[in-house]
């Protein structure tokens, strides 16, 4: 597999939310709008790379019968760092993702990745991996937060479009909006997968 196939596969071909549907609760919850999903996804491309890594690197030395535990603390130390990262750069956006941060940890993309890849690849294709991986969940959360927000808000990134302004439509920025959206963009996404 080329170094290039390795990134580019979690865009469509396996993105991680839109076709292999992990991580849906922060796809859901989080995307109200495009910033934050920019800061999630951004957030757990951090933690994908770098867990990929470490994960990589111990992967010969790591006993199999507590391999599931390592991966979980290598996951939850950089989590910790990225969420005081956001805490102390950006405060706005720590307070609206608020515990979804944290939870990064129990992520099943991230998780995953470490399972599947980092742990059976050498260090540079995991980290190509994480990072492929963490650009595809950030495609996700974009797509979903641009329609949500801009039918929701009647805006984008707190810019307003001027012939949505008092013709939003309020579910899509609460939970069942949500569902909507994300059941429509897996339907495209496989419908663009056919073609």
């Amino acid at each position: 597999m080329s170094k290039l196939s390795i990134v580019t596969k979690g865009f469509i071909k396996e993105n991680p939310t839109l076709v292999l549907v992990l991580g849906t609760c922060p796809a859901l919850a989080v995307t109200t709008s495009v910033e934050n999903g920019i800061g999630m996804g951004l957030a757990t491309t951090f933690v994908l790379v770098l867990s990929n890594m470490f994960i990589s690197l111990l992967r010969k030395i790591t006993p199999n019968e507590v391999r599931i535990p390592i991966f979980i603390v290598v996951i939850a130390t950089f989590v910790s760092i990225v969420d005081l990262l956001i805490q102390g750069f950006v405060p706005a956006l720590a307070e609206s993702l608020g515990l979804f941060i944290p939870l990064i940890v129990v992520n099943c993309i991230v998780l995953g990745r470490a399972e599947a890849f980092a742990s059976k690849n050498g260090v540079f294709d995991s980290m190509l991996d994480g990072l492929g991986m963490g650009i595809g969940f950030t495609i996700a959360l974009v797509i979903i937060g641009t329609i949500r927000e801009i039918l929701g808000s009647g805006s984008i990134l707190g810019y307003e479009i001027p012939f949505m302004k008092g013709n939003e439509i309020l579910i899509f920025v609460l939970a069942p909006g949500a569902f909507f959206v994300f059941g429509y963009v897996i339907a495209l996404t496989r419908a663009f997968q056919k073609k």
